[in-house]
């Protein structure tokens, strides 16, 4: 029998399997390992974010129009099931960035596709909140949650700094290891290795996602040929009627730019972190340990937070801090600290990135969690699907923005320390327009 309990646990483990594309791939081994690909860090930087912005602007299209053709059939599982396909092709197809044998244009499409299915399960299993738990709870179950994909995420980190990725220099592991499995260091298979790593995990631990996990019937349901018929006119109308709800439109707005923000942050840290601090990745992945330790301690609590002051409060709380921290992480070089000039061989540029890294991964724990119980609220309960849908066309809308953004005002400084100030932006947008959002949406029924 499944337990209401083991349907939670079950729909907790799509965050445990999914975190490490986030965590090893999108932030702290492979966008690094692009310096190493492609020569230079500013180089990378660039490209990295051309090639995210478009797989961006490819979810925010098809976002919505998905999440209205499941809302229609009833039907979330087949489309995680497809994503999860996409999810493990991607990540597995990253093992053949090769030093000096690659083709950037297969890295890019590879990385892009895990991506997009990655986003694409994501907005369909957030949908299935509303399900798990009654709105005096759902605080806390979301932010359980985020916090148990991101213990996934610094599990799977550990393993691959302890027992797979090697300084090139010693060739060996954090601990003082060869790499196991027998991967050369020479051709970077240590490093490489993560795409299969980040595969596998999410194959594994999708398992008690796929048994424990059901659906509940929904009246009114139609075929899938019908549904792809009616998405559209159903989207169409959906998106006509924003402006009367003005909750829920200046939430669509605040999220869009705030979270593009916060992505901006996990997309371009590895790499700031690589060129600004000459960090290695190893380097890099303790930093990364400390975030996740961080997110996963403030997730959880910011999900009890969210219960006893509602998610605004914890939404905005967040906001000021990070935009506080990406001023301070502006301000850190390998010369100067906060303005001060400090010498080369200082480790103070390093402890102070690693303390703003730490606040980093507090503020983006609790944000996102919060993020997610206030879509709920905002959200007609028998449009969800096609709401998240929304939260993910308007979180990916403007998703090319940050990267883009950061790419051309990186291309045009030729620093990279000024290149991501967009992200301080972002963040002041999102202040802005929260201030016209009712935590218990336009229906007052959803308090």
């Amino acid at each position: 029998m499944i337990t209401d309990r083991k349907r939670i646990w079950g729909w907790w483990f799509f965050d445990w399997a999914s975190q490490p594309y986030n965590t090893l791939l999108i932030t702290f081994i492979f966008a690094p390992f692009m310096k190493v690909l492609l020569g230079d860090g500013t180089t990378a930087q660039t490209v990295w974010g051309y090639g995210v912005g478009a797989a961006g602007l490819i979810i925010a299209l098809a976002s919505p129009f998905l999440g209205a053709i499941a809302d229609r059939t009833g039907r979330r599982l087949p489309f995680v099931w497809l994503f999860s396909l996409m999810y493990v092709l991607g990540a597995a197809g990253l093992w053949f960035a090769i030093p000096g044998d690659f083709s950037l244009i297969l890295i890019m499409l590879s990385f892009a596709i895990g991506m997009i299915g990655m986003e694409f399960a994501t907005a369909f299993t957030n949908a299935m909140l509303p399900d798990l738990a009654g709105r005096e709870n759902i605080g806390k179950v979301s932010g359980s949650g985020w916090a148990f994909g991101y213990v996934g995420g610094l599990l799977c980190l550990i393993i691959m700094l302890t027992l797979l990725q090697a300084n090139p220099e010693t060739g060996k592991t954090l601990i003082g290891l060869k790499p196991i499995l027998g991967l050369d260091v020479a051709t970077r298979e240590d490093t490489r290795v993560v795409g299969p790593l980040t595969a596998l995990w999410y194959a594994v631990f999708m398992i008690p996602f796929f048994l424990w996990v059901r659906e509940p019937r929904h009246a009114g349901a139609v075929p899938v040929a019908q549904a792809t018929r009616e998405a559209w006119p159903e989207l169409r109308e959906t998106l006509s009627h924003l402006p009367k709800k003005p909750s829920l439109f200046a939430y669509l707005a605040a999220s869009m730019f705030y979270r593009d923000g916060l992505n901006g942050i996990y997309t371009f840290g590895g790499i700031y972190a690589a060129g600004v601090l000459n960090w290695s990745i190893t380097q890099i992945g303790i930093f990364g340990i400390l975030t996740l330790i961080t997110g996963s301690l403030f997730a959880w609590l910011g999900g009890r937070a969210d219960d006893r002051f509602g998610p605004k409060s914890v939404i905005v709380f967040n906001l000021l801090m990070l935009t506080a921290v990406v001023i301070g992480v502006v301000m850190i070089s390998r010369d100067s600290v906060f303005g001060i000039a400090v010498p080369a061989e200082s480790s103070l540029p390093d402890i102070a990135f690693f303390i703003l890294g730490g606040l980093i991964g507090a503020g983006g724990g609790a944000l996102q969690s919060a993020s997610r119980t206030m879509m709920v609220r905002q959200s007609d309960p028998e449009k969800m699907t096609e709401c998240f849908g929304l939260y993910a066309l308007t979180g990916k809308a403007t998703a090319f923005i940050a990267p883009i953004s950061i790419g051309v005002v990186t291309g045009m400084t030729g620093s990279q320390s000024a290149g991501i100030t967009p992200i301080i932006v972002l963040f002041v947008l999102g202040l802005i327009l929260l201030d016209f959002v009712k935590s218990a949406g336009d229906d007052t029924r959803n308090s």
